[in-house]
């Protein structure tokens, strides 16, 4: 036991890094990573059982608690952001630096990726086994496991509408969450409310092209499934439709941190600082108060 100690104490010394920000990106990716292995292996058995191991409910629950565990995995060192439109809204609000936000956005994206590239080698006999196995497009496509891709009836602008609106609920949620102002979460379960948003958006909005709400989520699994066989098409399918879920979540961000901090967010914070200052002004006119009966006895004396 006592050998055993030294060899992790000596392990843990050498493998330790210092700097804050490579460490927080180092728990983003991992928590990232969590999100996508569970929430992608949920769609390949739905996909790939044709049904049987799988429903579209399950999928949402699965996304829903993949990121509750991911938040929790990585919630003390990084914040568990695991998006970078949440990265991109704390940002804005100036609760984080800028330099986070590219930094996170590219371990987001690599966790991403490698949880994908989890499931599909855990599933890659299913998939050749699969009739439509490297197929983009269609009614038994593959492609879906890893990245979203919009329904037939779907447009480009009411897909980017879709987004949008998916991500500023989403901004909105976290955003009521995190806010110590207005009635906040009992610690330890902001993960799991989080999960539940994660969740409700999925029952609700996951319809048109599968609530991807998050670029990192999205943009990791499509570099791997074009790399992994799918084939550059992951890309120009749908008039490049790739590109919607990486940038209408930015602008959903944008509208979500305006609405939440102009009908919630500034009047709560307002009324704290009123009261703060309320409370200054007392203790000043208090010490004043102090400070002149103090002179007046000086004079009675003298």
């Amino acid at each position: 036991m006592g050998r055993q100690k030294f060899y992790l104490d000596k392990l843990s010394k050498t493998f330790q890094i210092r700097n804050l920000l490579l460490r927080q990106a180092l728990a983003e990716c991992l928590g990232t990573l969590i999100l996508v292995m569970f929430g992608c292996g949920a769609v390949a058995q739905h996909v790939l059982s044709g049904g049987s191991h799988g429903l579209f409910i399950t999928v949402n629950f699965a996304f829903g608690f993949a990121a509750t565990l991911g938040i929790l995995v990585c919630g003390q060192v990084s914040g568990g952001h695991l998006n970078p439109a949440v990265t991109f809204a704390l940002c804005l609000l100036g609760r984080d630096r800028w330099r986070k936000f590219p930094v996170f956005f590219a371990f987001q994206t690599l966790g991403a990726f490698l949880g994908s590239a989890i499931i599909f080698g855990m599933y890659y006999d299913a998939l050749w086994d699969s009739p439509e196995n490297f197929n983009v497009m269609g009614n038994r496509s593959t492609a879906g496991i890893f990245a979203t891709y919009p329904g037939k009836h779907l447009t480009i602008v009411n897909g980017f509408f879709d987004q949008l609106i998916g991500t500023a609920a989403l901004i909105v949620c976290i955003l009521a969450i995190v806010d110590p102002y207005n009635n906040p979460i009992p610690q330890g379960l902001e993960a799991f409310t989080v999960g539940f948003v994660v969740l409700v958006i999925g029952l609700s909005m996951g319809f048109n092209s599968g609530y991807a709400v998050n670029p990192a989520r999205d943009l990791g699994p499509r570099i791997f499934s074009a790399m992994a066989g799918w084939g550059m098409q992951v890309f120009t399918v749908r008039n490049c439709w790739f590109l919607v879920p990486i940038f209408a979540p930015f602008l959903g961000t944008i509208i979500g941190v305006v609405v939440y901090q102009m009908m919630v967010g500034f009047h709560m914070e307002g009324e704290f600082r009123d009261k703060r200052e309320a409370e200054e002004q007392n203790e000043r006119v208090r010490l004043t108060s102090i400070t002149a009966n103090d002179h007046n006895k000086e004079k009675e004396v003298s």
